[in-house]
């Protein structure tokens, strides 16, 4: 009888043995990995911001590597993440493609890897946290030809050639455009998303077009930058600059009459819907391959109600 009860004991103890030993590891603190494509940039600033929020609340670690448009900074940060055990990333590639060694790099891990803004062509993205980004440029197109009356000349000042995020936005731009035979598109150009690159561009398609109606830009910093062309060619109010992303020194141009219009992405509450995201992912839910964030238009007649409280 004994010897009955100390084999059912032993069988008990064994069945056991795989949840206790799975305990331990299920009560370790999360800790994820982030990597976006740029360090400097406000609207990337406030992502991380977003992020790092929602993770606390969630009692979750960040890990943040530096990419700074730095294709291959960025493959060799995730694989930094990916080496210390992260249990997801969030990315914002720099390049749909180049980057793609990367979720290479987590897809052997088994980490899951999650686009945040920008997306990658890559089969192992894991979800893309994404903009509608065809309609946000169709109703850039929308708001600037009814701003125009259906006419003028206009300078597209797009973003990266290599990222399908700015080559949506420009097709849903120019999708629009082609519906008013007055609106002529007199000037692309692909390039950075930096400040300089917006005076620059801005100054070479106001010399090329004297008569320039309305420049388009690929995000807020780009347009900060046009708007200081067209301010320095005396063009205020005639040549009107459209934003993308409605980071606070947009919205301050936007306020004082110097921008005529940025897109409201909310790049916070990007962060922290990438963190749900990823905290659904990793608790089993299922979850689309694509999930959209809201937009709106930020114009004069709703700036005030954007603007950091003081």
């Amino acid at each position: 009888m004994l010897a009955r009860r100390l084999v059912m004991l032993a069988a008990l103890v064994l069945a056991a043995a795989p949840a206790a030993a799975q305990s331990p590891a299920a009560g370790d603190k999360i800790t994820i990995g982030v990597s976006l494509a740029q360090d400097d940039n406000p609207f990337y600033i406030a992502m991380l911001k977003g992020i790092r929020a929602r993770a606390q609340e969630l009692g979750w670690d960040v890990v943040s590597v530096s990419a700074n448009e730095d294709k291959l900074k960025q493959i060799n940060g995730v694989q930094d993440l990916v080496a210390r055990g992260v249990k997801g990333i969030l990315i914002s590639p720099i390049d749909s493609v180049g980057v793609n060694a990367a979720y290479d790099a987590a897809a052997a891990a088994k980490i899951p890897i999650v686009s945040v803004a920008r997306g990658s062509a890559s089969p192992n993205q894991t979800i893309h946290v994404a903009m509608d980004e065809k309609q946000i440029g169709r109703d850039i197109a929308e708001w600037t030809a009814k701003r125009l009356g259906g006419k003028g000349q206009v300078a597209m000042l797009l973003g990266p050639s290599g990222a399908p995020t700015f080559k949506n936005l420009a097709d849903g731009y120019t999708e629009v455009m082609a519906k008013y035979p007055d609106i002529k598109i007199v000037f692309r150009s692909d390039g950075p998303l930096t400040r300089e690159r917006g005076v620059k561009q801005a100054e070479d398609a106001l010399v090329a077009n004297p008569d320039l109606a309305a420049i388009y830009t690929a995000n807020d910093d780009v347009a900060l930058g046009a708007t200081q062309g067209v301010l320095a060619a005396n063009r205020k109010g005639k040549t009107i600059v459209t934003g993308m992303n409605g980071v606070p020194p947009a919205l301050r141009a936007v306020k004082d009459d110097n921008m005529a219009m940025t897109v409201e992405l909310n790049p916070v509450e990007w962060g922290r819907l990438g963190v749900d995201v990823l905290a659904t992912y990793l608790k089993g839910d299922k979850v689309d391959p694509r999930v959209f964030i809201k937009h709106q238009l930020i114009d004069s007649s709703n700036v005030d109600s954007k603007l950091p409280k003081s």
